[in-house]
């Protein structure tokens, strides 16, 4: 009785809004649905709004996007609009985006989300600059800069690299929420880059906590970014776990995987799901156990295609390689050509950042068989398994073992996966 006391006293119905601010119940509905009015609270079918709740500007004129911009937060607090539930139909994107129009920064801002996992790298460049120009608010500075870290990865830009990280330390942090957040997206960059060292405590032990639950969905992704890239330090040697050597934790990592995949696709959280898919694929394929990549491939393949998510898929094919473009092919020809072309982008670029911050030589231009050979011999696989696993001669696989090492400067096979 209460709480039915409460409602009467504090909130108003969609008819009762609708008339107070002169619209029809239907815009008020519609905004409520879309997560637009901060504070509407969902009873059964019906909708109820704080008595005190303000007319929010129309996004529709010049006047109301003015004030939109000013007044307006972004419709959930993360960095990450993409990745959460505004987000949950796969071919949808750019009609979520004509649907976040009240807000001019928040449709910038999923624009260019949607833009790099389109592979539009310029596109993301100029949004990312315009958002960070322009004082933007919290998140959005965080997600500018993110985005601003993938465009110099793309472009192997050192300088914008550093800048980027700049932009994410200096956001105007109002509470230790804020703080932990830029933390957080500051550690996610280096992690683009195998860097784990620096995350916070509580993030290495799965704790979320800390952060708002609409960066849950994002959260999940890094975690899982985060489990694989100890995973490789633990390969390459830069992180030391007693007991652990060569590519051993990767087969570790899935049980920790599939349940965020499992949360994601139970949430439709579209881009969380296909990055978690994608990440737990190559830790799968770096196992050995291809049966399983090629379940969660599928799967992120067909999630990403609809709104083409080329550059997405593209950021995958350095580790997943031909067992990412073969099911790929199987679909789409023309795609597969697409993602075959931001990749070499993605991975000259990537290449020579990573080269620049870390001084570890990766290879360039290794065949994909070559890469198949290091990887198994990664593994522990000897020479003559691997033969009998590629189809290749003893002296074939002697050979490329042999051309792997002088290329890397490593003796260690083990040592291999370092530069997968």
């Amino acid at each position: 009785m209460e709480h039915v006391k409460d409602i009467e006293q504090n909130y108003v119905n969609i008819a009762e809004a609708a008339k107070k601010w002169g619209v029809t119940p239907r815009r008020i509905q519609a905004m409520c649905a879309g997560g637009k009015l901060e504070g509407a609270m969902r009873i059964g079918r019906a909708w109820f709004l704080p008595k005190n709740m303000k007319k929010p500007p129309d996004g529709r004129t010049k006047k109301g996007q003015k004030k939109a911009n000013a007044d307006m937060p972004l419709p959930r607090k993360t960095p990450f609009l993409y990745m959460t539930d505004l987000y949950r139909t796969p071919g949808s994107a750019d009609e979520v985006a004509e649907s976040l129009s009240y807000n001019h920064e928040a449709r910038v801002l999923f624009e260019a989300e949607v833009a790099y996992s389109r592979g539009e790298i310029d596109k993301v460049y100029e949004s990312a600059n315009y958002l960070l120009d322009r004082h933007s608010g919290f998140y959005a500075v965080i997600s500018a800069g993110m985005l601003l870290a993938l465009c110099a990865i793309w472009k192997g830009d050192i300088e914008m690299w550093r800048k980027a990280k700049v932009h994410i330390s200096e956001a105007k942090a109002q509470n230790d929420y804020d703080r932990d957040i830029i933390e957080l997206a500051i550690c996610a960059v280096d992690c683009m880059l195998y860097d784990v060292k620096n995350f916070p405590a509580w993030f290495k032990i799965g704790c979320f906590e800390p952060l708002h639950k609409d960066t849950l969905p994002a959260a999940k992704v890094y975690y899982a970014k985060f489990l694989y890239a100890v995973g490789h330090g633990s390969a390459s040697k830069a992180v030391e776990i007693k007991g652990v050597s060569g590519l051993a934790l990767m087969g570790l990592l899935p049980a920790t995987i599939e349940p965020m995949i499992s949360w994601a696709k139970a949430d439709e959280t579209i881009v969380s799901e296909i990055y978690l898919r994608l990440t737990c694929a190559v830790v799968y394929h770096l196992s050995g156990n291809d049966a399983q990549a090629i379940r969660h491939i599928d799967r992120a393949i067909s999630l990403a295609l609809p709104d083409r998510f080329y550059g997405l898929l593209a950021e995958y094919c350095r580790t997943l390689g031909s067992l990412l473009e073969n099911r790929i092919k199987l679909i789409d020809e023309n795609a597969l050509s697409e993602v075959n072309r931001l990749f070499k982008i993605y991975t000259d670029g990537w290449t020579r950042l990573n080269n620049k911050i870390t001084g570890r030589k990766i290879i360039e231009g290794l065949s994909e068989k070559n890469r198949e050979v290091m990887r198994l011999a990664a593994i522990g696989y000897s020479n003559a398994e691997i033969a009998a696993k590629t189809n290749m001669s003893l002296s074939g696989v002697n050979q490329a073992i042999k051309l792997i090492k002088q290329k890397s400067n490593l003796d260690d096979r083990k040592e291999f996966a370092a530069i997968l």
